[in-house]
């Protein structure tokens, strides 16, 4: 029984400082620039993801303001790659999704093509964003 309660102690250990890396990525600054993943997170990611879809939800979608916001989530893609920010395969994953989904949204946006754009929306959300919080954001 002893044996058995290190054993959990030992996991339940080993645990606790892997999602305190996690929350720890979630925080960390590239290797040379200024912004932390936190930063990107409130004042780029989240900013132009919440704008796109309330621009997505309106009676008359503002074609010029989606095709902006799918552009520059396309861009915070492949900054959260950058200057070392990425610390696993999961983080890569959905980078990597982020790029892809905005460039399908940026694509349906440029063709003003409102079912595609809201498509490629849910996936960029759905691909994207939970895939990455549900591996990195502090619970």
């Amino acid at each position: 029984m002893k044996k058995l309660f290190w054993i959990l102690m030992a996991s339940l250990l080993v645990g606790g400082f892997a999602i305190a890396e996690r929350v720890e990525a979630q925080k960390t600054k590239g290797k040379t620039r200024a912004a932390s993943t936190k930063l990107l997170m409130k004042g780029l990611i989240a900013a132009n993801c919440g704008a796109a879809k309330k621009d997505l939800d309106a009676a008359e979608i503002n074609w010029d303001d989606v095709t902006l916001h799918a552009a520059l989530l396309n861009e915070s893609g492949y900054i959260l790659m950058d200057d070392g920010r990425c610390p696993d395969g999961e983080w890569a994953k959905s980078a990597k999704a982020l790029q892809a989904t905005s460039a399908a949204l940026l694509a349906a946006a440029e063709k003003k093509d409102a079912a595609a754009a809201k498509a490629a929306f849910a996936d960029l959300t759905a691909q994207s964003c939970k895939v990455c919080h549900a591996a990195h954001k502090g619970k």
